[in-house]
């Protein structure tokens, strides 16, 4: 893991649990099934500012739909609340 990569954060959304995937950028970049977190704000932010404290740059990726919307307006709002220093690239889409 390179602190100055990016990771794309694939993440499989239900009404009860997510899957969380992270693949590093680049060719040589691993690729790992982080498991599964409950569908709760703390779990979601806890998820972001980890992941956040890693790489660089995050790159999420889920589901549209009723589960995905609401997903996607909580970690655009755990965006906000990470320290100055974890906030320099999140893209959400």
């Amino acid at each position: 893991m390179n602190h100055d990569s990016g990771a794309f954060v694939g993440i499989d959304t239900s009404k009860l649990r997510n899957a969380v995937a992270v693949a590093e950028e680049g060719r040589g970049g691993d690729v790992r099934y982080l498991g599964e977190i409950d569908t709760t704000e703390a779990a979601t932010r806890k998820l972001v500012t980890k992941l956040a404290a890693k790489y660089r740059r995050l790159t999420f990726c889920y589901e549209a739909g009723p589960t995905g919307y609401g997903l996607y307006r909580l970690i655009r709002t755990a965006s906000w609340r990470l320290p100055r220093s974890s906030r320099r690239d999140l893209a959400i889409g």
